[in-house]
């Protein structure tokens, strides 16, 4: 390409600052870049999430993030609306829809209001319209064979008051991965998946293969958190050996609530990689009293409720016997009393017509301390490492720096997300966790939503 046509190129090419108004709304930084809160200057009404690349390159995985975020298209999974490329600075700027909340700071929301003893009236389905549409995109990657590999509270997000009101959007698509046909086992690509405390035992025990049942223990552990506020395998030890999928203290933590795996029931178990290690540091006797029915119980969750039994098949410890997506979506929980309904009505139905109680974000400066209370620095460099120390208030925080806004009204919340009739909500933000890099400056919102038509492995 000759001189002139890269200059006659670069003054065509759209720019972000040409575009948008975000100067001074920064709402998030970490090691990813920024992010900022965005409005076009031609006055559409709609805000969106701007979101800086950090650096001048772009690594492999962000890449493969790119790549399959051009081509996913579903309601309930975030939306790369177009990629901006500057040459003049060499930075990447990502366009997304803007959520103003997630399921992280809505739990801490109300794991705060319950330690105060106050009191939110919420709709009496919207766990459980969150949890349904967590499984309805979880369903929909795992339908076109993508591996998330890396569910949590602060990577669901929940939309603000908008045409989306109420709608869960999965984010963060920085450890997705194609898994019909791998060129080799996915733990010798990645040996460390899945931040922490939502990691499956199968990964923690060193299982070269593994499969979609990952995300569904996960997503189990983000619905149990709804229904406690409580993370339910909090383990306050870092995870700091990134190479090393084998965890002592976090197994030790599942085994305390779930008790210890038996043979008979996850016969599997004796062919991990980490199995005779496992032998030799536990002692089965030592969580006969365990069981995730006492645990549950004493969050007021009954074992004879449909929210209990849909839980145990997420949290099975054999992978081969743990639901799917599908199967967990057609479960009689989300056949009884407060139905989900349907698309857009099951949306609405998080927040139903009241005011959302849950805090906005704040801008925040450049100059701003790093030692921001309301956030937790990942222990382990790299945006992408998967691993987060543990945060001193028992809730493993994003990786991405935050600050909210007290709640503008004047309702509370007790108890947990659900109280006894399972009627507490869950929230989620997305200036902080967003998914996804693109390269050239390029409009995704027409991408096709059925398969790929590349393998990025």
């Amino acid at each position: 390409m000759d001189y002139e046509t890269k200059v006659r190129l670069s003054q065509e090419r759209q720019k972000v600052e040409d575009l948008f108004e975000y100067e001074g709304c920064k709402v998030g930084r970490g090691t990813y870049g920024h992010v900022y809160k965005a409005k076009r200057k031609d006055g559409d009404g709609r805000e969106y999430a701007l979101k800086q690349i950090e650096g001048t390159g772009i690594s492999m995985s962000a890449c493969r993030e790119i790549a399959l975020l051009r081509e996913l298209k579903h309601p309930n999974v975030i939306t790369l609306q177009k990629v901006f490329l500057s040459h003049a600075d060499r930075k990447v700027w990502l366009l997304f829809d803007y959520a103003e909340h997630d399921l992280w700071h809505i739990i801490k929301f109300h794991r705060s209001a319950k330690a105060n003893k106050k009191v939110i009236q919420v709709p009496k389905n919207m766990v459980k319209s969150l949890l349904y549409q967590i499984l309805d995109g979880i369903h929909y990657l795992h339908s076109n064979w993508v591996l998330h590999r890396d569910l949590k509270p602060a990577n669901i997000l929940v939309m603000g008051e908008g045409p989306e009101r109420g709608r869960v959007k999965i984010a963060d698509m920085g450890f997705a991965r194609l898994f019909n046909s791998p060129l080799k086992a996915l733990a010798d690509l990645d040996p460390v998946v899945v931040t922490f405390w939502y990691r499956a035992p199968e990964l923690l025990l060193g299982a070269r293969h593994y499969t979609k049942a990952i995300d569904i223990w996960a997503i189990g552990c983000i619905f149990a958190e709804l229904l406690t506020s409580e993370p339910i395998f909090h383990c306050r030890q870092e995870d700091i050996k990134t190479s090393t999928p084998y965890h002592h203290d976090q197994l030790d933590r599942i085994f305390n609530v779930m008790g210890f795996p038996q043979e008979k029931e996850w016969e599997d178990i004796k062919k991990m990689p980490e199995h005779g290690t496992l032998m030799k540091e536990f002692k089965k006797g030592s969580y006969g009293n365990c069981s995730l029915m006492k645990y549950m119980d004493k969050h007021k969750v009954r074992p004879d409720s449909k929210a209990f039994k849909l839980l145990q098949r997420m949290l099975t410890m054999d992978p081969t016997k743990r639901i799917t997506s599908e199967q967990a979506m057609r479960d009689p929980y989300f056949s009884e009393d407060p139905l989900p309904s349907a698309d857009q009505e099951m949306a609405l139905s998080v927040f139903e017509g009241g005011p959302i109680p849950y805090p906005k974000r704040e801008f925040i400066k450049d100059d701003e301390p790093e030692d921001n209370p309301d956030t937790v620095a990942s222990k382990v460099g790299g945006q992408k490492a998967g691993n987060q120390g543990a945060a001193s208030d028992h809730n493993q925080p994003p990786n991405k720096r935050v600050r909210v806004v007290p709640p503008t009204t004047s309702s509370a919340a007790s108890g947990g997300m659900v109280g006894s009739e399972y009627q507490k909500p869950v929230h989620g933000l997305h200036g902080n966790n967003h998914p996804g890099m693109s390269f050239a400056t390029t409009n995704t919102s027409q991408t096709t939503s059925s398969g790929f038509q590349h393998r990025f492995q």
